[in-house]
């Protein structure tokens, strides 16, 4: 398991299941038991896929009664947006280049060589 915070959180999102419980809790706390229903895995399963995005911090567990809900926590994700966004820059930048340059060999004449 990666050491850091921003690597132990993209190890968590690399598998679809584990995107999906994310998704499921993005729309509110629910159960292991509820986050299992539409996954053809046992309960240890998820409760495995739970615990990589625990130790993430991804997922806080809480304990209301007999009822543990699991919690959705963004923190982490927003750490991962702030990390890619120097890459959106970068990328925003070169497509910006990448545009002018088109403009100026659209603007030449078409029987002159770029």
């Amino acid at each position: 398991m990666p050491t850091d915070a921003l690597s132990a959180t993209l190890f968590a999102l690399a598998d679809p299941t584990r995107r999906g419980l994310l998704a499921r809790l993005a729309t509110g706390d629910a159960t292991v038991t509820e986050l299992a229903e539409p996954y053809d895995m046992s309960l240890a399963a998820v409760s495995k896929h739970l615990k990589v995005l625990e130790s993430a911090g991804l997922v806080s567990r809480g304990r209301q009664a007999q009822w543990r809900p699991c919690h959705l926590e963004g923190a982490p994700l927003r750490a991962v947006s702030d990390w890619l966004d120097d890459y959106r820059r970068f990328w925003e930048r070169n497509l910006d280049s990448l545009a002018n340059y088109l403009k100026t060999v659209q603007q030449k004449d078409p029987g002159e060589k770029a």
